[in-house]
């Protein structure tokens, strides 16, 4: 269950689609790593991304710990859930929920959904989309390196209408 400044929403995981990244998801929501961060990359029709602690030492501190890529057995169509990547074999923490179809990445690698958002895809929806790719920097090298050394600090002073990740708690 994750709460934020816009509503609640639910993602339902699924380890046998995907069990790297839905253990992983797991284990950042039993260590609270999402809570009271922010959604830095909201291009709507397309995706919600989450995933950079607002806290600056727990963000460095999980970077580099990556999963090793899971096998495709879903597609990346609106309500689907999946870790981001920057290449073979590099998921660590940041997360995205397909607002769209973007079942054209499926043939790449890592972007292997683990989850579905089963509650509250219309919370999901009307996340604050006005920054676009900026708040979260697209995919350029280096991009996202204020997020993770500023935290909510940075996202605040730069970004601050982009809504919240209050809380994400484990549901049985």
């Amino acid at each position: 269950r994750v709460q934020t400044t816009a509503g609640t929403f639910v993602i339902e995981t699924h380890r046998d689609w995907a069990p790297h990244g839905a253990d992983r998801f797991y284990e950042l929501v039993r260590d609270g790593y999402f809570n009271n961060s922010r959604f830095f990359r909201v291009v709507p029709g397309r995706w919600v991304q989450f995933g950079i602690s607002g806290n600056p030492q727990m963000a460095q501190s999980w970077r580099s710990r990556v999963i090793p890529d899971d096998p495709m057995i879903q597609q990346n169509t609106a309500g689907f859930v999946a870790f981001a990547n920057t290449g073979p074999n590099s998921r660590a923490t940041e997360i995205y929920i397909n607002t769209g179809d973007n079942s054209r990445i499926d043939r790449e690698n890592g972007f292997a959904p683990f989850g579905t958002v089963i509650e509250g895809m219309d919370v999901v929806n009307h996340l604050y989309g006005g920054y676009g790719e900026h708040s979260g920097g697209g995919m350029r090298a280096g991009h996202q390196d204020p997020i993770f050394q500023g935290g909510n600090t940075y996202m605040d002073k730069q970004y601050p209408k982009l809504d919240k990740l209050i809380r994400a708690a484990i549901v049985r």
